[in-house]
């Protein structure tokens, strides 16, 4: 079982890390730094930073070049959903128990602080160069930005939602909300976990099991999220719940129905922890937590 404290630990940990490189909120753009730092502020699991750091040092990973990756993942999952908000996407006015970036401050500056983030997330995961010692190392750093960059754009999150929202309204076959879930979900889960095995110096074959690793978390955190968006209530959620509905969203639920997607989820995160049980080191941490995301309430 995952130890609340030990989880309340790690994410203070992420949550400091993370603020060290939100931007100063003053210049004559000030308010583009106070979206920002609202929206990144407004709370969350902090899972992407946890799982990247806790890959890292499952490949013996010790040092603090993993930070600014930590807070730039972060910022590009918020990027995200700022624009999933807007009233040209979901329409969601709540997120996180909050109004979402638009209520707060204007749908033209929801739109330019999810830009920002978004540039911001890159610029931020560069000053990991100022904590390598090596060329190896520096190597290393370089690499990982080729693969933020990869995972997020259009051959992995922001590809995901383009089909997302190409096809809202209609009914989705089974592969396209497959293609959907491993890009707008899974892509960002996959670069967090990749980039602290990449940064640990895992090789390429231990990549290629860590992505499909962190694939399979993806598509059973975005089934259970589908689950709640029907079972749970906005006040355990701290977001509108049958938004999906609301919004004529084909989801694996509509598709397979609650019993057949519970069963899913449990499949698929079986098959997460058999990888990693395959990995070299041990981290039960880990372990425990992505078993706790496929059965959370919230």
């Amino acid at each position: 079982m995952l130890q609340t404290e030990l989880l309340k630990q790690k994410t203070n940990e992420a949550e400091a890390v993370i603020e060290q490189y939100l931007p100063a909120e003053s210049g004559h753009q000030k308010i583009i730094f106070e979206a920002m730092n609202y929206s990144v502020r407004a709370g969350g699991k902090r899972l992407r930073p946890i799982l990247m750091r806790e890959t890292y040092q499952l490949f013996g990973g010790k040092g603090q070049e993993i930070e600014p990756f930590m807070a730039a993942i972060e910022m590009i999952h918020t990027s995200s959903l700022i624009h999933d908000d807007l009233p040209c996407m979901d329409n969601d006015e709540l997120r996180r128990g909050v109004p979402t970036t638009w209520v707060k401050y204007g749908y033209d500056m929801a739109v330019l602080a999810g830009d920002a983030l978004l540039i911001y997330a890159v610029e931020t995961a560069v000053k990991a160069l100022s904590f390598t010692g090596t060329a190896q190392e520096g190597a290393r750093v370089a690499r990982a930005i080729g693969l933020l960059a990869a995972k997020t754009g259009i051959y992995g999150m922001v590809g995901g939602q383009v089909v997302d929202v190409q096809l809202t309204g209609q009914d989705i076959p089974a592969q396209k909300l497959d293609f959907i879930y491993r890009l707008k979900t899974g892509a960002l889960l996959e670069a967090s976990m990749m980039i602290g095995a990449m940064l640990a110096g895992a090789s390429d074959e231990e990549l290629g099991q860590v992505e499909e690793m962190a694939g399979a978390v993806g598509l059973a955190f975005q089934i259970q999220d589908d689950i709640l968006d029907v079972t749970s209530t906005a006040e355990q959620l701290g977001k509108p719940t049958l938004s999906d509905e609301k919004n004529h969203k084909t989801t694996y639920v509509t598709l397979e129905g609650i019993e057949k997607a519970r069963a899913d989820v449990a499949k698929i995160s079986e098959r997460a922890i058999e990888i990693l049980h395959g990995l070299p080191g041990k981290n039960q941490f880990l372990e425990d937590l992505i078993r706790m995301l496929i059965t959370r309430d919230r």
